[in-house]
């Protein structure tokens, strides 16, 4: 899938989510629920770290694009270093290592442990980033019109004044984890939820996804998981642009109206 795919089908999983915790009798705060879904709409780009031409090298300039260049080159590394007789030769590390369940876990884990370690600025941080992905995707039209500098600044803006308002009382610093310290261990859950919305994402087009390595399908380890062939679809197809990308907006309007105890 294209950028503002993945990034819509983030926010609108983040939301699902959000319904999923009222229905349960376990609601977010509202600006859990926000901060939640632009974290995950953020993070949804975010496996494209593997790919030099993907929205998320161009979102922080040369640092971004550097970025990109050293994981594809070590995701090309591991996958010719785990890589079976059956799965086939690569000459790049696009679609392997980071869309896979375990990068995402990892990504999502680590960012939850720097947001507890870490304290505000770590917090502050992990916002930006991915609030700067999220413009990046959501916004794409507008992101690339403007400069980079003015998107940076409208994350830095968007980050500091969200963290605030997720600092007040009963606001959502210690959603679902309500233990002394625990402030803010939830973070990585969207971030982790995006990632493997990308990946499921990939995988409904022609290409497929190896969401499952390491685990072994029959005698691949890094088998492309997907649909059959004739239900799969080109990224930037119209199916994509006229289906897929309406409906996410539909279930995410649902969910968070749903989320927020509209429905």
């Amino acid at each position: 899938m294209m950028g503002p795919a993945h990034s819509l089908s983030g926010a609108a999983a983040w939301l699902g989510v959000g319904a999923a915790a009222a229905a349960s009798d376990h609601p977010m705060p509202w600006p859990v629920l926000l901060v939640g879904a632009l974290l995950c709409a953020g993070a949804a780009l975010a496996p494209d770290l593997d790919h030099r031409s993907a929205t998320i090298s161009r979102a922080f300039g040369p640092v971004s694009r550097g970025l990109c260049e050293i994981v594809d080159k070590l995701s090309y590394a591991v996958y010719k270093a785990t890589r079976s007789p059956q799965d086939p030769r690569r000459s790049g590390g696009h679609r392997t290592l980071t869309h896979t369940w375990l990068w995402a876990v990892l990504i999502g884990g680590g960012c939850s442990v720097a947001a507890v370690t870490g304290g505000r600025w770590a917090v502050l941080a992990i916002l930006f980033v991915h609030l700067v992905l999220a413009v990046e995707g959501l916004l794409w039209r507008a992101a690339r019109m403007s400069s980079d500098v003015l998107v940076w600044l409208l994350g830095a803006t968007s980050a500091w004044i969200l963290a605030g308002v997720l600092d007040q009382p009963g606001n959502g610093s210690d959603w679902l984890f309500t233990g002394p310290g625990q402030e803010y261990l939830w973070l990585g859950l969207p971030i982790v939820l995006g990632a493997l919305v990308h990946d499921v994402g990939d995988a409904l087009t022609v290409s497929g996804c190896p969401i499952l390595w390491p685990i072994p399908i029959g005698r691949k380890r890094w088998y492309p998981i997907g649909p059959p062939r004739g239900m799969r679809f080109r990224a930037g197809s119209w199916v994509e642009l006229k289906v897929l990308m309406p409906a996410f907006m539909v279930l995410g309007g649902v969910g968070g109206a749903s989320a927020l105890g509209f429905l």
